[in-house]
């Protein structure tokens, strides 16, 4: 009888530990965006005068609220006429024009008319406290001749009102001159919003940012697992062979622990490994730095696991990622004792659809939001825009793990 149990076991394990592919179904998607001007007559003057060319724009962040889900659009070049812009999720338009937020004249960088202004954001993250978070690189056409608008900062805004809560330029002693910031996650207490850290991620000096809302400071946290690994900066995505040196990248947050900290999951772009740290080392500017053996090496998703985004569910504690060098998605539960390609699994693989996943978030719904772009067709020559290039996916997280080792919803 015990040998019986323990063959039903076996087995058991041998069917969680197996990838997936749920087929992903666009919930929009587009050959070319456009966006949601006053009318036709301020487009086609955009489109005139060189502040909107639409070739120019290709979307990366996503992020949801309530009815609004928020799509970034880097100012990859010239003719973006807004960086940070939102979809209402009551529309049943399958490409909707994108709506600045959180209004035209936060995106017209060169006027000076003293609103504040948001000139290039790659990744957004909304908190507890319904106040959207962004990292402002300052920067403008990047993949051209780089002009650089305004010092980076970040901006908290108030959802609820639309109103720009918080507006804080990184000093001058937490950047160095290859710094490229292109991810910000808050580490926010609901009973405690003004209490608030925020995580800032520069892979182009291998850094990470702290920022302390309350005191208003912000402080530099070096650490060798923020490096990209030297053997795994080649590509080949969409038909591009290309190599980046990006240092760190994925940043993501565990639901608070008993010691009333969280743990921030996170990995360089280029590298196949995925680290931790507890928020109590690096909230603490005088051991963060200090504190060698604190940061852990967690485990390799495998050979081609480079990763962009990654985002846990709160409720479940599962970790999804993309995997852009796979054209996939993959999953680990935090809560398992060790990270492996036996413990982790790929969710979703399109060669077509998932060319360069690029971004994702859950919700606190367990909604699972992706956008996959064709960055590196974008970054290397111009997209075919005959056909679909831009998609952003909409499944329940539950769906889309069930059956795989990531699945919680039965032991």
């Amino acid at each position: 009888m015990a040998y019986l149990l323990q063959v039903v076991v076996l087995l058991s394990i041998a069917c969680w530990n197996v990838d997936a592919n749920y087929k992903l179904v666009p919930r929009f998607e587009w050959k070319q965006v456009d966006f949601d001007f006053p009318n036709d007559n301020v487009r086609a003057e955009a489109i005139k005068n060189g502040e909107f060319i639409p070739q120019n724009n290709l979307p990366l962040g996503v992020e949801r609220w309530r009815n609004k889900l928020f799509v970034t659009l880097p100012r990859w070049r010239d003719g973006t006429p807004a960086t940070l812009t939102y979809i209402d999720l009551n529309t049943k338009e399958k490409s909707p024009k994108l709506k600045p937020y959180p209004n035209w004249e936060a995106h017209k960088i060169r006027e000076n008319n003293g609103v504040a202004k948001i000139t290039t954001v790659f990744r957004l993250y909304v908190d507890v406290c319904d106040r959207l978070w962004l990292m402002d690189t300052g920067l403008n056409d990047f993949l051209g001749k780089i002009e650089k608008i305004y010092d980076p900062k970040i901006q908290v805004y108030d959802l609820n009102t639309d109103r720009l809560l918080r507006e804080y330029t990184l000093p001058k002693d937490v950047t160095r001159e290859d710094s490229f910031f292109a991810n910000i996650v808050a580490d926010v207490n609901k009973n405690d919003c003004e209490g608030a850290f925020a995580y800032v991620a520069d892979l182009g000096s291998n850094a990470l940012i702290v920022y302390d809302m309350k005191h208003e400071e912000s402080y530099r946290v070096f650490h060798h697992f923020f490096h990209f690994d030297p053997l795994s900066g080649d590509y080949n995505v969409g038909g591009v062979n290309f190599q980046w040196i990006d240092g760190l990248l994925g940043l993501a947050l565990s639901p608070i622990q008993k010691d009333g900290f969280r743990t921030l999951y996170f990995h360089p772009m280029s590298s196949t490994h995925e680290f931790a740290v507890s928020t109590r080392i690096i909230r603490n500017k005088t051991i963060a730095s200090d504190s060698y053996h604190e940061y852990k090496v967690l485990g390799s998703r495998g050979p081609n696991g480079q990763s962009t985004g990654s985002s846990v569910d709160e409720a479940t504690g599962v970790l999804v990622y993309t995997l852009h060098n796979r054209n996939s998605i993959g999953c680990w539960n935090i809560n398992k004792p060790k990270y492996s390609t036996e413990t982790t699994a790929v969710l979703a693989t399109d060669d077509e659809a998932l060319i360069f996943p690029n971004d994702l978030k859950v919700d606190k719904n367990g909604t699972l939001w992706l956008l996959s772009d064709k960055l590196s067709i974008f970054a290397d020559k111009e997209l075919n825009y005959n056909e679909v290039n831009f998609r952003i996916f909409e499944v329940l997280l539950k769906d889309i793990v069930k059956g795989t080792v990531c699945d919680t919803s039965s032991s």
